[in-house]
């Protein structure tokens, strides 16, 4: 039995509740924008915290600090540095959907590599390996933009962790799969590809737990 993810994953909120608090962003575009999730798992936004505690830096106003490292050369996407150079976003995205910084690290390593111009032959894009309708799903608008598909792409492990009840085997299936897999299965798909993709994520997610140190934990497995 796979173990669940700890207490971070929590129970399923209305979609409609979750997108709609996602909406809000437009309108708080010229301001610093906070956040926090709610233990429902519902995302919460204002440009004034007003000095409450819960809410952390999402966005810094003025310019679009996504589109900073929107350009990647060919000699980067391979370079070892790779490993850490999305620290920040990786940071932030774990913290506002309250999923494992390590396990989105995971997550990250077994789809691309830490590669932000992979594309699989499925039609997969980016760090995430995100498919063009969940980008679309997760309100993501440049699919190959690090900052946009990192914030997509956790932000669908966030949902499907509240849609199964925090099961990490599952949620990493759903994501590998699709959550209409799992659902019509009863568990983890019959599917090598799937049950290979939950295991080794697992492996990786252990190792960035233990090794706390992106580079050797990215490095250990290979």
């Amino acid at each position: 039995m796979i173990a669940k993810v700890d207490r971070r994953m929590r129970r399923y909120c209305p979609c409609a509740a979750l997108l709609g608090a996602v909406l809000l962003l437009p309108a708080l575009a010229a301001a610093d924008i906070y956040s926090y999730v709610d233990r429902d798992g519902t995302m919460h936004f204002t440009n004034v915290p007003g000095g409450d505690g819960r809410y952390r830096l999402y966005r810094k106003s003025g310019g679009d600090a996504r589109r900073r490292t929107a350009s990647v050369s060919a000699a980067s996407a391979t370079s070892i540095d790779r490993f850490t150079r999305f620290n920040e976003t990786v940071h932030q995205a774990a913290s506002l959907y309250q999923i494992p910084e390590e396990l989105v690290r995971a997550v990250i390593k077994v789809e691309s590599d830490y590669d932000p111009r992979a594309v699989s032959r499925a039609g997969a894009q980016g760090l995430m390996q995100l498919m063009p309708d969940t980008a679309e799903r997760m309100q993501v608008k440049d699919i190959l933009d690090p900052r946009e598909n990192i914030m997509g792409g956790v932000r669908y492990l966030r949902v499907l962790a509240n849609m199964f009840n925090g099961d990490l085997g599952l949620t990493l299936a759903a994501y590998n799969a699709g959550e209409g897999a799992v659902i019509r299965h009863g568990g983890i798909p019959p599917y090598g590809e799937t049950q290979d993709y939950v295991v080794k994520t697992i492996m990786y997610y252990r190792r960035y737990r233990e090794a706390r140190d992106p580079i050797a934990a990215s490095l250990s497995g290979e």
